[in-house]
């Protein structure tokens, strides 16, 4: 999808990592959050909002409301921030064209167990993350910009 820099997994979502290290290397001037939840909570709205860099617009949409967004195209360079990867198979399954997928952090619970170092996923998650390799979606762990990229493909 054009003006679609970056799609990444992190249930922190906007973070001193996102905020400081990517936006450095990603010449972003959006970040889209896609998160029913977030889109209706207007005090994590306006932390949201307030967490990115000056000139960059915050917008967080239910998933719905970015499938039209995204079925209209984007006009600004976009990152995408997602909690989860059930969130992007909403979209993708709607047919958001989406090529790549960055996971940054995705945090241990109940029903998430180690993938990677620090990131978790639950047995849901992983075939959402087969899904996505199998239709030729590529999916890596990349934190930060200055590490190692991980494929995703070698470790489920």
């Amino acid at each position: 999808m054009e003006n679609l820099l970056l799609t990444r997994i992190d249930d922190r979502l906007i973070h001193g990592q996102v905020m400081t290290a990517w936006m450095k290397v990603i010449p972003a001037k959006q970040i889209l959050i896609v998160d029913n939840k977030v889109a209706k909570d207007d005090f994590m709205l306006s932390v949201l909002k307030m967490s990115a860099p000056t000139g960059v617009k915050v917008e967080v949409y239910s998933e719905e409301k970015a499938i039209e967004v995204f079925n209209k195209g984007l006009s600004e360079p976009t990152i995408m921030l997602v909690k989860t990867p059930l969130t992007l198979k909403v979209l993708v399954d709607e047919g958001v064209d989406i090529k790549e997928i960055n996971i940054g952090g995705m945090g241990l619970n109940a029903d998430r167990k180690k993938l990677f170092k620090n990131i978790a996923a639950s047995d849901a998650e992983r075939e959402v993350l087969k899904e996505f390799i199998f239709k030729g979606i590529d999916v890596k762990i990349q934190i930060i910009p200055a590490e190692k990229v991980i494929d995703v493909k070698g470790l489920l």
